[in-house]
């Protein structure tokens, strides 16, 4: 028997396929996982950078120190009163440093939000429409008495990464650890020496040295910043408008700075 082809029609009809809708969770599972695959990749890039030195050209006298082998201690960069410019010089002289990022930002969810993030993103009217930018806070530290945040903003997530890393680098600190507290007679430096406090904007913090075994009585994102200064032991208490975490952090940053200033 001979069979009949089937008409150009019908041929047309069996191509067409009539894709299903996607549902609006399976959008979000999307948009989550390809952000998680920059993110990878933009760690990856970080750690390449930070690991090649070699093509390195310092442009500051003291970066030139550095790279000759001139300098091999941080310390004596505090000592002298230095400023840092340059990331590769801490890339340079703490090869474990720690990185972490605090949650600045905020995720979009109904009734006012959802959860925490790494990035606080903003938008800025103009006539072409809206131009996002994104803010990102990174703490940097070698858990033995180094510490430095930073602050970067771009239009993308990376780049302002990046800048965060950067920026704390140039802004380490030498903190002054010992152990203050008042049941405590150990030599061993898990806290701090004494007393202190700073402010910034509405956001006001107040240190106060722990006994060993207390542990980090602090905000949970300032606890990032006590660990990569390497104290282990503190009481602290917030005053002011906290939910703002960079404000908060800066406070925090700055009464360590304070106490490392005093001479006692």
């Amino acid at each position: 028997m001979v069979k009949k082809e089937p008409k150009e029609e019908e041929k047309i009809e069996e191509k067409i396929v009539i894709p299903e809708p996607i549902e609006e969770a399976k959008v979000e599972e999307l948009e989550k996982a390809a952000e998680k695959v920059e993110e990878l990749k933009g760690a990856k890039k970080f750690e390449r950078g930070k690991e090649d030195l070699s093509a390195w050209k310092p442009k500051t006298e003291l970066g030139k120190l550095v790279k000759e082998g001139k300098i091999k201690d941080i310390d004596e960069i505090f000592e002298s009163g230095r400023k840092i410019l340059e990331s590769q010089i801490v890339d340079m002289l703490i090869p474990d440093l720690q990185m972490d990022l605090i949650m600045i930002g905020q995720a979009k969810g109904k009734f006012g939000g959802g959860k925490r993030r790494f990035w606080r993103q903003t938008q800025r009217k103009t006539a072409e429409g809206n131009v996002p930018s994104f803010a990102c806070m990174a703490v940097v530290g070698d858990g033995k008495g180094h510490v430095g945040i930073g602050l970067g903003k771009a239009r993308e997530t990376l780049p302002a990464k990046g800048k965060a890393i950067r920026n704390a680098k140039t802004s380490m600190i030498k903190v002054k650890r010992g152990c203050g507290g008042f049941d405590c007679s150990c030599s061993d430096p898990h806290s701090i020496p004494f007393k202190t406090e700073a402010k910034i904007g509405s956001s006001r913090i107040k240190l106060m040295p722990a006994s060993k075994g207390t542990n980090l009585v602090i905000d949970r994102e300032c606890k990032k910043v006590m660990s990569a200064a390497g104290i282990k032991d503190i009481y602290s208490r917030s005053f002011g408008q906290t939910r703002t975490k960079i404000n908060l952090i800066k406070a925090c940053f700055e009464a360590l700075r304070k106490a490392s200033e005093v001479k006692r």
